[in-house]
């Protein structure tokens, strides 16, 4: 099993950044895809971003591309999310996910808790 911890999420003010940040251990993180989503309440989870194992590739929603960044420390066993000009709408839990491939569907193998991000405009 891959063991995921999210942490960084909290309460931010519209404009504002914040970076997300979610441990692994259990398995040689390095074989893995990762990937971070998001779901507000009523909503479906939705993906935001996502990195190859490597780090040579990377993909964005539409929604987030230009303001997130995803990147990962394969020696920390840590993948990234950095949120720049968050929006009341980036109001969500944040979650990361682990697998196979690079997707932006949730066939990930193993998931992360979530942590809250609340925004205030």
């Amino acid at each position: 099993q891959l063991q995921l911890i999210e942490s960084g999420g909290g309460l931010v003010q519209a404009g504002d950044s914040l970076r997300l940040s979610c441990a692994a251990s259990g398995r040689t993180f390095s074989n893995y895809n990762m990937a971070w989503f998001r779901q507000a309440p009523g909503k479906e989870r939705e993906f935001l971003a996502g990195i190859t194992w490597n780090s040579m590739r990377t993909d964005y929603a539409d929604s987030v591309k230009g303001r997130f960044t995803i990147s990962r420390d394969n020696a920390k066993n840590t993948v990234y999310l950095q949120m720049n000009s968050v929006k009341p709408e980036d109001m969500a839990v944040y979650y990361c996910a682990a697998g196979s491939f690079l997707v932006r569907s949730l066939d990930y193998s193993y998931w992360g808790q979530g942590t809250q991000v609340t925004v205030s405009s």
